[in-house]
């Protein structure tokens, strides 16, 4: 091993264990290149209009495929896992109304971009003038192409990035930079002849194996999409009033995964004792105070009202 190979490799090994420190379950590295074989796999689910009315995700291809584009003199990828799945639930009997874990709690777009700050600041304070950016899910970054690329895991048929020891409640990050690091080899795929991700889905939105039509998809439906929601899926949406995690639910690999540490993520009290009277009843002015810092404010008071009434008018 030369002097160059081994400075690389206590670098890396460095921003691993500082990964950890600020709560990261798993980090990852790879070279920051083109995505040659995400290209036409890309290419060709937005020409099918799989993003539905998601535009943003048309946009910038170059930059969605070679974060060369995104950050000068990049030579890597950083990639970050937070766990979130939760140990306190909200309530699950067959009347409830539903939403997705990972919106329980703090928005994870300001819990993850406070740890990647702290990352990216160790390692500046440790190796020097390093030219780096931190990407949660908010620029044109395949986050999960980055994450499997990197070694923590695979893309699995439901396309969420899956992993050998813990599943596949994880919020992604990243950190690119110019920095020449130790890369991590990609794993294997192990989701075999399992199709219990595509026959869970009630609205048919895995068409094939690892491809997923976003406009067919509840969580589109009940947080990206703006205008009414098609009559064709009323009846589908198994009481989901805020995204959906079916085929995650369904999925084996999920039975490994663990309550998480990040106190940020945790269920408000606030939240956790909700009837489905509550829900319907909520107002703007409640809506505004327990979603502040919440992803449910994304979909706004109207749409979630909209979410709410469409799946209580299908009972």
């Amino acid at each position: 091993m030369t002097t160059e190979d081994l400075v690389k490799q206590e670098r890396s090994q460095f921003i691993k264990a500082k990964a950890q420190e600020n709560g990261f379950d798993f980090c990852g590295i790879s070279k920051a290149d083109f995505l040659e074989n995400e290209a036409p796999r890309l290419e060709n689910w937005l020409n099918k209009h799989h993003h539905g009315e998601m535009g943003y995700m048309a946009n910038h291809f170059d930059k969605r495929l070679d974060p060369r584009k995104l950050v000068d003199g990049a030579k890597s990828v950083i990639s970050v896992l937070l766990n979130y799945y939760p140990e306190k639930k909200l309530p699950e009997q067959a009347d409830d109304l539903k939403v997705s874990k990972y919106a329980y709690g703090t928005d994870y777009h300001f819990v993850l971009k406070e740890k990647l700050g702290s990352l990216l600041l160790a390692i500046q304070e440790e190796i020097g003038d390093v030219n780096g950016r931190i990407f949660v899910d908010s620029a044109p970054v395949m986050d999960k192409a980055w994450a499997a690329k990197s070694g923590l895991g695979w893309i699995g048929k439901h396309s969420n990035l899956l992993n050998r020891e813990m599943g596949s409640f994880f919020f992604i990050g990243e950190i690119i930079c110019d920095l020449d690091l130790a890369y991590d080899g990609a794993v294997g795929d192990y989701c075999g002849t399992c199709t219990r991700c595509i026959d869970a889905c009630p609205t048919d939105a895995i068409t094939d194996p690892f491809v997923v039509d976003g406009s067919k998809c509840i969580s589109y439906y009940t947080i990206e999409l703006k205008e009414a929601i098609p009559e064709d899926v009323r009846g589908k949406f198994d009481n989901w009033v805020f995204g959906c995690d079916i085929c995650q639910d369904v999925c084996p690999w999920n039975r490994f995964s663990k309550p998480h540490v990040t106190e940020e993520l945790d269920l408000p009290e606030t939240l956790a004792g909700f009837t489905n009277s509550d829900w319907q009843d909520i107002t703007e002015e409640v809506f505004r105070e327990i979603f502040r810092r919440s992803p449910i404010r994304r979909a706004k008071f109207e749409g979630l009202k909209r979410n709410i009434e469409f799946v209580i008018s299908s009972k």
